[in-house]
C-alpha cells in the first residue's frame, strides 16, 4: 500500500537538517531536539544552539580528567531534570559531592560497570530502552560499525549519546554528528570543534575552565 508523502515544510523542521541561510538561533520548532551546553562559545558555533538529540556526539580527550566533566555537566545537569542519565564504563568511581555540587541530582544518575570491551554494547542497549535522556560511554574502541550502532540507537531512543574516546581517535572518520577534542593548551583546556553537520566553518576552539 502506497503511503503520503510528508509535506516538505515538515522534513524541514527537522531541527538535524541543516538549510543555507538558517538562523543559529533555536526556533520553537527545535524544542527537544537540542540542549544548550550553557557554555556560549561553544553554543553559538553550532547550527543546533547546544548539543543535538538523537545523534551521536563525540568528545576526544588528551587524558582523563582534562576538562571533559567540564564541558558536558552543565548540560547534563539541564537533561537530568527531565530524565536519568547512565555513565557506561567510566574510568574511575564517580564522585557523588562533586556532582551534586555541580547539579547533577544524583537520584537520576544510572552508573553501569560494564567490562571495556562491552561498554559500547551496554551504551547501546541503554539508548535503544528510550528512556533514558543522555547516555555517556567511555571507550577505547575504534569499531567503527559499533560506533554507527551507536547513532542509529541514538535516534531510535531518541536520546543525547556521547562518546568520550582519546584523542588519537581523531584521525580516524566517525559517524557522529558533532566531534569535539579537549587537549592542554598553556595553563587552561582547549575545546576544538573538529567536526559540525550543518556548519559552514566547524574549525573553532575556545578556553574550557576545568573546575570539575
Amino acid at each position: 500500500m502506497a503511503t503520503s508523502p510528508l509535506p516538505l515544510d515538515t522534513l524541514l523542521a527537522d531541527a538535524r537538517i541543516f538549510r543555507a541561510g538558517r538562523s543559529l538561533a533555536p526556533t520553537t520548532a527545535d524544542a527537544g531536539t537540542y540542549q544548550p551546553s550553557q557554555l556560549p562559545a561553544l553554543d553559538v558555533h553550532l547550527p543546533w544552539a547546544g548539543f543535538p538529540r538523537g545523534v551521536l556526539n563525540e568528545i576526544l580527550i588528551a587524558h582523563d580528567g582534562i576538562g571533559e566533566l567540564s564541558l558536558l555537566l552543565p548540560a547534563l545537569c539541564q537533561i537530568a531534570q527531565r530524565q536519568p542519565v547512565a555513565w557506561v564504563s567510566p574510568p574511575y568511581l564517580p564522585y557523588p559531592a562533586a556532582l551534586a555540587a555541580a547539579g547533577l541530582p544524583l537520584q537520576r544518575l544510572l552508573w553501569i560497570r560494564a567490562a571495556r570491551e562491552r561498554s559500547l554494547w551496554a551504551a547501546e542497549q541503554c539508548l535503544r530502552a528510550g528512556c533514558l535522556g543522555a547516555v555517556l560511554v567511555w571507550t577505547d574502541s575504534s569499531d567503527d560499525r559499533a560506533l554507527r550502532r551507536l547513532q542509529v540507537a541514538a535516534e531510535t531512543g531518541a536520546s543525547f549519546a556521547f562518546a568520550l574516546r582519546p584523542l588519537r581517535h581523531a584521525a580516524n572518520p566517525s559517524p557522529a554528528a558533532l566531534r569535539l577534542s579537549v587537549s592542554v593548551a598553556a595553563s587552561h583546556s582547549e575545546v576544538r570543534v573538529l567536526k559540525c553537520r550543518g556548519s559552514v566553518a566547524p574549525a573553532t576552539s575556545f578556553a574550557l575552565d576545568r573546575a570539575h
